[in-house]
């Protein structure tokens, strides 16, 4: 059984102050407003403290310090939430494929998702994945166009479950393949164990951050700052420390700390590319 949240300090930080039952509108707008208000990042692997996914751990970081965090933390969190409200909530896990070519070797299962029911339907729920997040929940149907306000979706079926696929420039291009199969949290225990500690893992290496607002999705990879506004042309920007200082505490909303600092010149001097 899940540990609850306290609802009241939750809705405050992202702003919800609709009805708290188990809808599916609560959990539209729920998903909404979540990935707007607490931004994807995992800084504390730069800084070699790893990730405490217990919910003590993830509501003092997330809810009450100001931060954000990866996908354990993120949908952990969101799944408390919505147990909390009455959701019937089920942990899955996932391959990511963003950004990967097509022949790349297949990734171990390191993004935690969710299935939820709501109003008798099954949907799959992600506030943590980075600069692609949905913004809202995707019926688990195959082959079905889903828009959201950002990007439009699809559930290309696979053996034992679905890829996710964003239509984007080039075309359909796949987020990660998702397992129907449940997880147990022995199961995040140990993907979060390696995301945050095995030195082939990306979060090991790379200063990111994403946040997706009714405006815009923002992405931050080393110095390169990306804006892709809803019905404009994405833009990109290179910055200085200072710059990389001032994009993840006002536009990313976090409480940036002295102790970040080697790692914003480090990603500050990263090579254009």
């Amino acid at each position: 059984m899940r540990s609850m949240v306290d609802l009241d300090a939750y809705f405050s930080r992202i702003g919800f102050v609709g009805p708290r039952q188990a809808s599916l509108s609560t959990l539209r707008a729920l998903h909404a407003l979540h990935p707007a208000a607490i931004a994807f990042e995992a800084i504390d692997c730069l800084l070699d403290r790893g990730i405490d996914i217990s919910p003590a751990a993830v509501d003092a970081k997330l809810i009450h310090g100001g931060r954000g965090g990866y996908c354990f933390e993120q949908n952990s969190l969101f799944a408390r939430v919505l147990t909390a409200l009455g959701f019937e909530v089920e942990g899955l896990a996932a391959r990511v494929r963003w950004n990967a070519p097509p022949d790349a070797p297949a990734q171990p299962r390191t993004h935690h998702v969710l299935k939820v029911i709501a109003e008798g339907e099954d949907w799959l729920v992600d506030v943590g994945f980075g600069g692609c997040v949905l913004t809202a929940p995707l019926r688990l149907q195959p082959d079905l166009e889903q828009p959201t306000d950002h990007d439009l979706y699809r559930l290309a079926p696979i053996p034992g479950g679905y890829t996710l696929e964003v239509l984007r420039e080039p075309g359909w291009v796949p987020a990660y393949d998702v397992s129907l199969t449940p997880c147990v949290p022995r199961d995040y225990e140990m993907a979060n164990w390696f995301t945050s500690t095995h030195p082939t893992s990306h979060f090991r290496s790379n200063l990111l951050a994403g946040r997706t607002t009714p405006q815009a999705r923002y992405g931050l990879l080393f110095n390169r700052f990306t804006t892709r506004p809803i019905g404009g042309k994405p833009t990109k920007e290179i910055l200085d420390a200072d710059g990389i200082e001032t994009i993840l505490r006002d536009v990313f909303g976090l409480a940036v700390e002295p102790s970040w600092r080697p790692v914003i010149e480090r990603a500050a001097a990263t090579p254009p590319g």
